[in-house]
């Protein structure tokens, strides 16, 4: 027999001091000691304006790593009321662990002070690895097997965007008289991703008092049988196909700084639109949803380029959702990748005096290999 499953409580972390658009590069750090050619263009386009990293802005030193700011966004539901023993399920997400194994979702748990032993999943991924975590753990409660679970997701994608991690390219590039300026697919990203974590507090009943979002559903769609690689991390793309740091030697791969982050911009921009209307369309007929039942639209998208882009795809697809319905902290707290839902959905509770019936759509792209995410939820208010 099913269980309803609601969302008792949200968290989320930021670590540090905001950074804005002039401090980001001095935190970062200048590749070659050049600044960025494209820093300025990627932030007129992208549209955020204060971002967190997990970084002292004076040593340039790391203050958090990626299990460390999961856990912060776990140990917040506990100082909210969660009780650690009445958990039993841990789910956690994220684009970049601090490890290659154990799974992140272990390290947390580990992280954690005064827990018990959990069940444990770890998802990967780049943004939808957070909803994959939460959906693991909405089918948990959903089935049955567990009545209390954590799912949580966190970011810290700074660690790889530092200039340090491309000196190797640099000097390289200046020994052979080429251009000492890293490329366009990994400069990119340096001025698009941040740091954050969130989670989020499920179980089988709404909360005694106060507000609970009821998950009526959630669904995720991965195109990878039709679309190549195009957001990645640990190889290259090479005459069409995807090559693996296991498969090059150590030289090869630190020349060509295969463990940074990159981006193919033009692909992104070509599809990634395209396929969340594809998605999004199996979505309406699966769930016959209507644009007039829709109370609040909580969009994920990467960069404010894409937000006249997707109102339009709305409104051609015949789901036209007014802007004036649309939340989204973009702008003030960066885009963090995994975690950016939970950060939207923890804002958007403190800031909304939510109504019981109110529903609420949520829209996560990841440009991975172009999968998606839609989740509906409805507010329940037990006064």
């Amino acid at each position: 027999m099913s269980s309803e499953v609601y969302i008792n409580q949200v968290s989320a972390f930021l670590p540090n001091e905001s950074v804005s658009n002039d401090q980001m590069e001095h935190v970062l750090g200048m590749v070659g000691d050049l600044p960025s050619r494209v820093r300025k263009m990627i932030l007129r386009s992208n549209d955020i304006h204060h971002r967190y990293y997990a970084i002292d802005p004076v040593t340039r030193e790391t203050t958090h790593t990626n299990t460390e700011l999961g856990a912060k966004a776990v140990e917040l539901l506990f100082q909210q009321g969660v009780s650690p023993t009445d958990v039993t399920f841990l789910a956690a997400g994220t684009s970049i662990p601090d490890q290659i194994l154990p799974g992140h979702a272990s390290m947390i748990h580990g992280e954690l002070s005064n827990v018990p032993p959990y069940e444990i999943v770890s998802t990967a991924g780049v943004c939808l690895a957070g909803m994959m975590a939460m959906k693991s753990a909405y089918n948990s409660i959903k089935t049955g097997e567990h009545n209390h679970a954590i799912s949580v997701a966190s970011e810290n994608p700074s660690a790889c965007m530092r200039s340090e991690n491309f000196s190797n390219e640099i000097n390289h590039k200046k020994l052979e008289n080429a251009t000492p300026v890293i490329g366009f697919e990994k400069d990119f990203l340096r001025w698009m991703l941040s740091d954050g974590s969130g989670a989020v507090y499920l179980s089988n009943k709404p909360n005694s008092k106060g507000i609970s979002l009821k998950m009526n559903w959630i669904d995720l769609l991965s195109f990878a049988n039709e679309m190549p690689v195009c957001m990645y991390m640990g190889g290259e793309v090479k005459d069409g196909k995807f090559v693996s740091w296991r498969y090059v030697d150590a030289d090869y791969r630190e020349k060509h700084s295969f463990m940074s982050i990159k981006q193919d911009v033009h692909l992104l921009n070509d599809k990634i639109g395209v396929y969340a209307l594809k998605t999004l369309e199996k979505v309406i007929a699966k769930h016959n949803l209507k644009a007039d039942d829709i109370d609040y639209f909580l969009p994920h998208y990467s960069s404010g380029f894409f937000r006249d882009k997707l109102l339009k795809g709305l409104e051609d697809i015949g789901l036209p959702i007014p802007e004036e319905k649309w939340f989204t902290n973009l702008h003030e707290k960066g885009n963090t990748g995994a975690a950016s839902i939970y950060i939207i959905l923890e804002e958007f509770m403190h800031k909304y005096d939510l109504k019981a019936g109110q529903k609420i759509l949520c829209y996560i792209p990841e440009s991975g290999r172009f999968s998606y995410c839609f989740m509906l939820l409805e507010v329940v208010d037990a006064g």
